[in-house]
Formats: C-alpha cells, sequence, structure tokens
C-alpha cells in the first residue's frame, strides 16, 4: 500500500489529487497538510512513499521546508506540485533536492507520469526544463541574472512577479516591512533593475515568467 502526503493550504486542491490518488493508487493511505508546520509534524511521525509539495504557503518557507524535510528524512521522494512558473522555480527545488516539478494545469497525464516516475525512485523532468537544462550546460544560460538571487530574495521575487505588495509579502513571510523592502533592494540592485515593470520584463526575458 503506498503512502502519500499532500501540502498545500487550498483544501479543494488537496481534496481533488486525494480523490485521483486514491483511484489511481488503491488501496493507499493519504494524509493531508495545509503547511509547514503541519507538514514537518506529519514526516516526523510517519514514513511515506511521496510527498506533493506546494510553493506558496502562509507561513511557510517551501525550499527550507524541503531541506528540512531532506534532513529528517533523507529518502523522502518530494514532488513539486505548484501553479508558479516552472521556469522560475524547477531548477531551484530539484538542486535542493525535489524529485520533479509538475504544474498544476498540466494534463492529468503528466502528474501520473510524474507520480510514476517518482515513486519508482527516478526524476521527472518536462521537455520545456529539459530543454532548459541542456541550454545551461552548454553556456547559454549562464549569464542569467536570477541565477545571483539567494533563495530568499528568489521567493521574494516570486511574490513581487505575481503582483503582490510589500506588506502581503511580508504577511506571508511572517517578517517586518522593512526586512522586505531591504530584500527588494538587494534584489534589484542584483538583477541592475530599477521597478517592479523592469522585473517582469527581464522575468519575461529569460523565461522567468511567460
Amino acid at each position: 500500500m503506498k503512502k502519500f502526503l499532500l501540502i498545500d493550504d487550498h483544501a479543494i486542491v488537496r481534496s481533488g489529487i486525494k480523490f485521483w490518488l486514491s483511484a489511481e493508487y488503491n488501496p493507499s493511505e493519504i494524509d493531508e497538510a495545509e503547511n509547514g508546520k503541519e507538514a514537518t509534524q506529519k514526516i516526523r511521525d510517519n514514513d511515506y512513499d511521496l510527498l506533493l509539495l506546494d510553493i506558496h504557503m502562509p507561513e511557510t518557507n517551501t525550499l527550507d521546508l524541503l531541506k528540512s524535510i531532506l534532513n529528517t528524512k533523507p529518502n523522502s521522494k518530494v514532488l513539486i506540485f505548484s501553479m508558479n512558473s516552472e521556469g522560475m522555480y524547477a531548477k531551484r527545488f530539484l538542486k535542493a533536492g525535489a524529485v520533479g516539478f509538475v504544474s498544476k494545469d498540466a494534463p492529468i497525464e503528466e502528474l501520473k507520469k510524474a507520480v510514476n516516475l517518482s515513486l519508482n525512485n527516478r526524476k521527472y523532468f518536462s521537455d520545456k526544463l529539459i530543454d532548459s537544462i541542456l541550454n545551461e550546460k552548454s553556456g547559454e544560460e549562464n549569464n542569467n541574472p536570477f541565477l545571483k538571487l539567494s533563495d530568499r530574495e528568489f521567493e521574494i521575487t516570486g511574490f513581487l512577479l505575481e503582483g503582490k505588495s510589500l506588506g502581503e509579502i511580508s504577511q506571508l513571510l511572517n517578517i517586518h516591512n522593512s526586512t522586505t523592502g531591504t530584500y527588494k533592494g538587494r534584489i534589484f540592485e542584483k538583477l541592475k533593475i530599477e521597478n517592479v515593470f523592469q522585473l517582469n520584463e527581464l522575468a519575461v526575458l529569460y523565461d522567468i515568467k511567460k
């Protein structure tokens, strides 16, 4: 029997994936967590065949959560399942130890393929991601300025690209507005830009955002 943990702050998403997993992998046991704190406790108390992890959840630094999961249970298989841009996040999460990245708007067959590969100790890469990795290895992406950002800067960049205000980001990450403002300044300095409009243009240029 397969055992899964769904980590997502949207109950309707968890419900839909739980229904699909229950039908696809019968019998199976499926637990749920709506934030990092809940997920951490369940992972300490259980061993899972696969964890499906969303990227943005309130008061949760998902990259830190992923690293914590793998530190606590090194053999854990974590599949990122998110609405966030694959170009923006996939390589960073794969580098941190995830076994794959699937967009929530991908066909169900794509999710099925990713889950099956993950359960069989293989990694899942979309065709687009494979092309991007090959380009990077050939030196075509070495000048990507987004690679200069720290994990926290990268996370805040994602929120800025979603159109969130400094106040909203501060609330989501449970940090002071002044701290968020400092991070924003560092991001703009590293990317050599002056405003969010230029950030969006740069993100489109480097296929970080469609």
